[in-house]
């Protein structure tokens, strides 16, 4: 596919409404993949952290 001029490539032929919403739903869940387990895991060593403390003082 060519196109002529970046304002064609943005249109896609009128259909580039479509085309970047889905391009930005797609990455959207993509740095949601990325993003959850990473602060999950931020999350678990907390509470592993806080868990060693408490039985270190009793």
């Amino acid at each position: 596919m060519s196109f002529a001029s970046f304002s064609e490539f943005l249109a896609m032929g009128n259909h580039g409404v479509y085309v970047w919403t889905s391009y930005g739903i797609g990455l959207l869940v993509v740095l949601i993949n990325v993003a959850l387990p990473l602060l999950g895991r931020r999350r678990y060593l907390q509470d592993e952290a806080r868990r060693l403390r408490r039985e270190e003082m009793k």
